[in-house]
């Protein structure tokens, strides 16, 4: 029987001597959760297309007195995230915490009868595929270390319907699956679990964003603001850190509480 050993609450969040990997850090909600990690004692990685971003996300980081690296990748190059885990042990000498953040689609342009096989099989290679991967280099580095933890972004559109989404929102449906099977894997010392973000006011939303939606999204929506980014962030530490340890396979839904659906 594992005997259950009682934290004081500073050490419910202590990553310190940690060291994460944050997939899209550079800018937005996993810029947000990088500072997060590196505000509770954690070294981080940053892993991004954006390397000058990656490299100012870094500056930022060391501001709290832990160590950063920048590091470019394209999760769709199986070298990349190969090489990104290499560079991580090779720096820090253990890895500790992956957030799987970076992804992407076609949401809200998937009109069925138009869409390229190609483009619905590129949903799945950014939020499934590249994510499996990376679990399955990260996960023997976590065991040998006694510690791990894997957070993947999701999102709303994986149990909302709505159309023109149907590649988008599967890939989206089938991480928080995959999660809760994996977590069957990769226990007891590795734990994953995932964040849905509602809207958020990232970079991607305001091109889109005018009040008249805005009011839209907020009618099904009790805390009556949009999220940011560090609100995402907050849920992310939640789960990377000790408090979380009997927390494993699940996915929770950061939303204010409601659906910022426009319909």
């Amino acid at each position: 029987m594992v005997k259950f050993e009682k934290k004081s609450f500073n050490e419910l969040f202590d990553l310190s001597g940690k060291t994460a990997i944050v997939t899209g850090g550079a800018n937005g909600i996993g810029k947000a959760t990088a500072l997060r990690l590196a505000q509770a004692g954690a070294n981080v990685v940053i892993a991004d297309l954006n390397l000058d971003d990656a490299k100012q996300v870094v500056t930022e980081i060391e501001s709290y007195g832990v160590k950063g690296l920048a590091v470019t990748c394209n999760i769709l190059k199986d070298e990349d995230l190969v090489g990104l885990v290499d560079k991580t042990i090779e720096t820090f000498g253990a890895l500790n915490i992956l957030i799987s953040n970076a992804g992407g689609g076609g949401g809200g342009r998937e009109n069925p009868l138009k869409l390229d096989v190609d483009n619905f099989r590129r949903d799945f290679e950014l939020n499934v595929f590249s994510g499996w991967r990376l679990c399955q280099l990260c996960v023997p580095h976590m065991k040998e270390s006694g510690y791990g933890s894997i957070v993947f972004t999701t999102s709303m559109a994986s149990i909302d319907r709505s159309p023109n989404m149907s590649g988008y929102a599967s890939s989206k449906a089938a991480i928080n699956h995959m999660v809760a099977n994996l977590a069957h894997d990769f226990g007891p010392e590795v734990r994953i679990n995932a964040v849905g973000p509602g809207a958020t006011r990232t970079h991607a939303l305001e091109t889109v964003l005018t009040p008249e939606i805005e009011q839209k999204m907020l009618a099904h929506t009790p805390i009556k603001r949009l999220g940011e980014p560090d609100d995402i962030a907050g849920a992310m530490l939640y789960f990377a850190a000790p408090i979380s340890t009997w927390v494993s396979g699940q996915t929770l839904f950061v939303n204010g509480g409601g659906d910022q659906t426009l319909d």
